[in-house]
């Protein structure tokens, strides 16, 4: 089997969702050997949304563990104490409703507290009402998630920052808070669609990928890999991270058969939620063990 640079996410949603258990999750995925954790992004879950979760219905618009989702930087920070080795990622926030220059000092601190670990991963959501709930204006969101890359780009490696775009304007300021990782901590975007792949190819260190079948990911790259040679970039020097979400019974030879039919495509690293398949989080520490056994380490 190939091996790939396997993580986990982090307890933060649903049943799972327990603050006091992340310390203890974190330090024994890292003993196991799980090279890096992750969390995801969820503002609010609506009464009556305005949009379905990708696959959702009427009766279940979203799956019903978001009523309960713990905040994704301070679960990393948390990881972070307890942590020394593993990657620290996000997959994906949603940057777009943070004030561009608030969600840089937060990632900025975090790469430094986390000791240069910090993946940052963006995308711009799918649910309106976080949009609406948090002043977000939802048209031209693609634009606005290109506006924050120019803002974490200066804040990260200009002398001065300074930004005058169509969402923000920062006045001229000193920065004197710099990432531990230069010239900045990698940035993966998230998204399946041609204009989003294209910006991966353009400007990202890399793609966040969910779980669909292998060939189809791999057809996707390609879209990647020509946005990165047009604007000049090493297609090769890109980054690919698979997001499995396992359903509820999945077998966990059939996660690991997925691992690596993703391996054999390419994709050198990949996490897996266990949100869906366990109970708890001492089962999500069980199932973690266990898969750990299945796939080769790196």
């Amino acid at each position: 089997m190939t091996a790939v640079r396997l993580g986990i996410a982090l307890p933060q949603y649903g049943p799972l969702a327990s603050m006091d258990a992340v310390t203890g999750f974190a330090a024994a995925a890292e003993e196991l050997g799980y090279e890096s954790l992750w969390v995801g992004d969820r503002v609010l879950a609506p009464v009556s949304p305005s949009d379905f979760y990708p696959g959702g219905t009427p009766e279940r618009p979203y799956p019903p563990e978001f009523v309960t989702f713990a905040d994704p930087l301070i679960l990393l920070t948390v990881a972070a104490s307890v942590t020394n080795k593993v990657r620290l990622g996000t997959s994906t926030l949603t940057g777009t409703v943070y004030p561009a220059v608030v969600l840089a000092r937060m990632l900025t601190s975090l790469d430094q507290v986390s000791g240069g670990r910090l993946d940052v991963g963006l995308g711009i959501g799918w649910l309106r009402d976080e949009y609406t709930a948090t002043g977000t204006p939802w048209k031209g969101r693609g634009g606005q998630l290109e506006e924050l890359l120019d803002v974490l780009g200066k804040f990260w490696t200009g002398d001065l920052l300074e930004h005058e775009g169509d969402r923000w304007r920062i006045p001229a300021a000193k920065v004197g808070l710099r990432p531990v990782q230069r010239p900045h901590p990698p940035v993966l975007l998230g998204g399946l669609s041609p204009v989003a792949l294209d910006r991966v190819g353009r400007r990202a260190d890399g793609w966040l990928p969910a779980g669909l079948p292998a060939p189809y990911l791999a057809k996707l790259w390609q879209t990647v890999e020509a946005a990165a040679e047009k604007a000049g970039r090493d297609p090769g020097a890109l980054r690919r991270v698979l997001r499995i979400n396992p359903k509820p019974g999945t077998d966990l030879k059939d996660v690991a058969a997925q691992l690596e039919a993703a391996a054999e495509t390419g994709i050198a690293e990949a996490f897996v939620d266990p949100h869906y398949l366990a109970r708890d989080v001492t089962h999500a520490l069980d199932l973690a063990a266990e898969l750990r056994d299945l796939v080769p380490k790196t």
